[in-house]
């Protein structure tokens, strides 16, 4: 990260963000939602249920700078859908007799800027990089993070749910963004965490200012109580669940885990690092149409079925089994880096009540505990 710290008032963020729009720039950035506001919604269960909030966080793009909303919650959804759409069209095709024409789709998109990312969020970002630039690079991916800025804006913990520094994040990390906010009295330390960070600062000079050494005192003091905070929430040796998960496979704990779970794949779609999809061809007409991926889930019984009818997974345990065999084992042991950023909200949104954190801690035990000595 750079050096240099600016600081800027929150009318002056809000006036970056119209300058942007201005300018016809897309401004992403968490806008609070009336969960109940159409009549299908007020129809619903969650609006029904008792002590539902009246307002969620989204992320969406800014039609006004106004709706900007700085008060550090979590968004229901990660900035996932915003680089891996939950669909999207991969090509499209026309097939003239024995010929087939394909038609490529745009990988080059106009720039974009999110304001006060959650750096949990940021981070997946950086975390699927991996897997999307291995054998392959996916444009389509590749083309939207190039386009994209982000800023972060340091988080207070939310809940008991959150635990990023487990995973090798943090609550004021730049990990996948561009540049970092932190807010103090009046408004926010404002700083560049790479090259693009760094023009988005050059271009609205105008709206900083000189930043006291108090105020970068007391946001570097903020921040080193939120990393105190959330490691508090969970305290284990990640390389050593790691290691553990790849050694015990058939272990009774693994088997245990999916007792509560029912398959809906709630977890996944709101995972910011879930990134499975499936690939469908859809006609649209005699002889052309459109090829598609979608957003898929290993949580569903029809994720590794075989045109035979063998299904390998054809038991939920088997199945969430390798939802936390892929995260913390499978994954980190190909490309090094966890596959999970901490956020909590595959536990805040499971209705089963599967609760990452005490799974996270139950195989943490088991790691640490004393291997048997076979006589």
């Amino acid at each position: 990260m750079s050096d240099e710290r600016f600081f800027i008032s929150e009318s002056d963020l809000r006036a970056l963000a119209a300058d942007l729009l201005g300018a016809g720039t897309e401004v992403i950035a968490p806008v609070a939602v009336d969960a109940c506001a159409s009549p299908a919604a007020m129809a619903s269960s969650e609006c029904l249920r008792p002590g539902m909030e009246p307002e969620h966080l989204e992320y969406r793009s800014l039609t006004d700078a106004s709706q900007l909303d700085l008060g550090r919650g979590l968004p229901v959804l990660s900035l996932k859908g915003y680089f891996l759409p939950e669909h999207e069209a991969l090509c499209r095709w026309k097939q003239k007799g024995t010929t087939i024409e394909i038609e490529a789709v745009p990988t080059e998109f106009a720039p974009r800027v999110v304001l006060a990312a959650k750096p949990c969020d940021s981070a997946a970002l950086a975390v699927v990089d991996e897997v999307m630039n291995w054998d392959d690079k996916d444009e389509l991916w590749n083309g939207r993070r190039a386009a994209t800025t982000i800023i972060n804006l340091a988080c207070p913990v939310v809940d008991e749910s959150c635990f990023c520094t487990a995973v090798g994040a943090a609550p004021d990390a730049v990990k996948g963004a561009d540049g970092l906010l932190t807010p103090v009295k009046g408004g926010y330390v404002f700083e560049a965490a790479t090259g693009k960070g760094g023009v988005l600062l050059e271009a609205h000079q105008a709206r900083l200012s000189p930043v006291a050494d108090a105020l970068t005192e007391a946001a570097d003091a903020d921040n080193a109580n939120a990393r105190a905070h959330v490691a508090a929430n969970l305290d284990i040796d990640a390389g050593s669940v790691r290691d553990w998960i790849n050694t015990h496979f058939e272990d009774p704990l693994l088997a245990s885990l999916a007792i509560r779970c029912n398959g809906c794949g709630a977890c996944s779609s709101v995972c910011p690092t879930c990134h499975c999809f499936d690939i469908v061809d859809e006609e649209e007409g005699v002889g052309r149409g459109t090829r598609r991926r979608c957003w898929d889930t290993c949580q569903a019984p029809t994720f590794t079925l075989h045109a035979s009818g063998h299904n390998p997974r054809d038991d939920q345990h088997s199945r969430y089994r390798q939802r936390i065999n892929h995260k913390f084992s499978i994954y980190p042991l190909r490309f090094g880096e966890v596959l999970c950023t901490g956020c909590g909200r595959c536990t805040r949104v499971c209705h089963a009540g599967q609760d990452l954190v005490e799974i996270l801690e139950a195989i943490d035990i088991a790691a640490r505990r004393p291997a048997e000595v076979t006589p």
